[in-house]
């Protein structure tokens, strides 16, 4: 399916050029991907060419600042800059899309619905991210993107990194998909493909407790069929955050994806196609 992928580019409101993956007939229910803080489109490459076979149209997007998006000049990384943006893409489809969201793509997506700041969409997934996230957790990851700020010598110093960071996630022989999220600078050295701007102010206590908030009331106010994929080792999200977020959206389906951590979809992708698949299935009909 790879190859009638299409890339697509989409000119924001603030003037920047944000990249996307397009897959799937004209003609089928749209559906979204939004990846992660840190990540890129390509994390979602196996689920974009099954959901396109299945005949959805997937839009799948880097999002400022990150992959072969445009870094903001300003710095401008807010929960509301990621959703202006993601409100021009679906701006540009016939009919409501499904939004699935991973981890920040997530937030930007349950936010946006229940502030009724995005147009309307017909279901929602969520993957890995609730309203308490865990503060330990989080400042994992925000520790892992901010640091190495100067940059790998070698491809393999950067896969050295991300062992540390995910030890239980299997070494890969193949370097491609680590490369995905890769620039060589003109010194050689290999730097994540990201802006540092994004988290040069994010994690404070204060932050983390404005944007609970702000999710909790969103949630409240979500009423289309919505699906919580969580996975089981997990430090950002835990059972406890998942059972807050049942009572705040009590007609949500909630999913374990038992063997995987934070980044689902790369951990576990066959699981995690298996069980979105059967839940736009359910809650959407066919594509």
């Amino acid at each position: 399916m790879a190859e009638h992928w299409q890339k697509t580019r989409f000119e924001t409101a603030s003037g920047l050029t944000l990249v996307a993956d397009m897959a799937g007939p004209e003609n089928g229910q749209p559906v979204i991907l939004l990846h992660g803080g840190g990540q890129t489109r390509h994390s979602w490459s196996k689920a974009l060419s099954e959901l396109a076979a299945a005949g959805y149209k997937v839009i799948s997007p880097d999002l400022r600042g990150h992959g072969e998006s445009q870094w903001c000049p300003e710095g401008r990384y807010t929960l509301d800059d990621y959703m202006v943006d993601l409100g021009l893409i679906m701006g540009t489809l016939v009919s409501s899309p499904i939004l699935v969201g991973a981890s920040l793509g997530g937030v930007v997506s349950l936010v946006g619905l229940g502030e009724q700041q995005l147009p309307p969409a017909r279901a929602l997934v969520l993957v890995d991210v609730v309203p308490r996230m865990e503060t330990l957790g989080l400042r994992e990851v925000i520790d892992f993107m901010s640091a190495n700020t100067g940059g790998f010598v070698s491809i393999d110093a950067a896969a050295h990194a991300v062992g540390q960071y995910l030890p239980y996630r299997p070494r890969r022989s193949s370097r491609d998909g680590l490369l995905k999220n890769l620039r060589q600078r003109s010194n050689g050295r290999y730097h994540w493909h990201w802006d540092p701007a994004i988290h040069s102010s994010a994690g404070s206590p204060d932050d983390i407790e404005t944007m609970a908030l702000r999710m909790e009331a969103a949630a409240r106010l979500i009423d289309v069929p919505t699906l919580v994929m969580r996975g089981g080792r997990s430090r950002v999200v835990s059972a406890e955050g998942v059972a807050h977020l049942a009572e705040l959206i009590p007609h949500a389906d909630f999913v374990d994806i038992a063997e995987a951590g934070h980044m689902v979809v790369g951990d576990q992708n066959d699981e995690f196609n298996a069980v979105i698949r059967e839940f736009l299935v359910s809650s959407c009909g066919s594509a």
